[in-house]
């Protein structure tokens, strides 16, 4: 299995980061993925990916809750060029970026930056579209925007994954006619109130999904509401497997596949 999305830099795991790697691979976790969400951030982001290597693979972004925070055109700056020196230093750093995220849209609590989020969006998927990577996509009440602007690049073979997907059976019908697009399914999904199962099972075909935890955020039952870890991943992949009626190892199979279809320039692949 493989947890596309974990924030194990955050200050959350400052204490234990070891034993939460450790419980990771005991669960059968092969690799993490771990999004950037600012600039100041994003150096302690490659040094545990340092320590980790060929373990935990960096993404390099600007989250958009994070515009407000920093000189955004300053911030996106020096991540694009965080961004390309590592690309360009691929074969003697174990920390090569190998997507943009977490990038996105996010109008749940404010919309007052509606066109700042807007254009700091444009401007990380054409960083995509330039160093040949995978948008790592937050997208949170904003899916009327989100598919409009995806609209418009969508005939330059953009690849990615849409992140913590639990959307209606509408919304995923519009996202996965964004082909070489994922939709990342974590704790939600395991949630009693969700309808993320119903709309999987309706509409989503097992080959386009990846596991994601949102680590340490969004704990899956029967952890929910605890500091959520990548080990928790098998509860995620458990009621997958339930969902589609098949066993858990074709979920890890099937999802492990669709990670390598998508993050193409990841060591872990490639070293296969």
């Amino acid at each position: 299995m493989i947890d596309t999305h974990a924030h194990l830099d955050a200050e959350e795991f400052n204490e234990d980061l070891d034993s939460v790697i450790n419980n990771a691979k005991e669960a059968g976790v092969e690799a993490i993925f771990i999004p950037g969400i600012c600039l100041k951030d994003t150096p302690h982001l490659l040094e545990i990916c340092n320590r980790y290597p060929g373990y935990l693979f960096p993404m390099i972004g600007l989250h958009p809750e994070n515009i407000k925070d920093e000189n955004y055109n300053t911030a996106l700056d020096k991540l694009e060029q965080m961004l390309s020196e590592g690309l360009a230093n691929k074969e003697n750093s174990p920390s090569t970026p190998i997507a943009v995220g977490e990038v996105g849209l996010d109008f749940y609590w404010d919309d007052s930056h509606k066109k700042e989020q807007m254009e700091v969006f444009e401007r990380q998927i054409m960083w995509a579209e330039k160093y040949e990577l995978p948008l790592m996509i937050h997208a949170r009440n904003a899916q009327k925007e989100l598919v409009e602007m995806m609209t418009t690049h969508k005939n330059s073979n953009l690849t990615g994954v849409f992140h913590c997907f639990s959307g209606s059976e509408q919304d995923a019908k519009e996202l996965l006619n964004f082909d070489g697009f994922m939709l990342g399914i974590g704790g939600v999904s395991t949630f009693k109130k969700s309808n993320v199962t119903d709309v999987l099972k309706n509409t989503v075909p097992l080959n386009r999904i990846v596991l994601e935890t949102d680590s340490p955020y969004l704990a899956p039952v029967p952890n929910r509401g605890k500091r959520n870890e990548s080990a928790f991943i098998t509860h995620v992949a458990t009621k997958l497997a339930d969902t589609y009626d098949t066993n858990l190892n074709t979920i890890e199979l099937q999802t492990t596949e669709n990670v390598s279809k998508v993050f193409t320039k990841c060591s872990f692949f490639n070293k296969k």
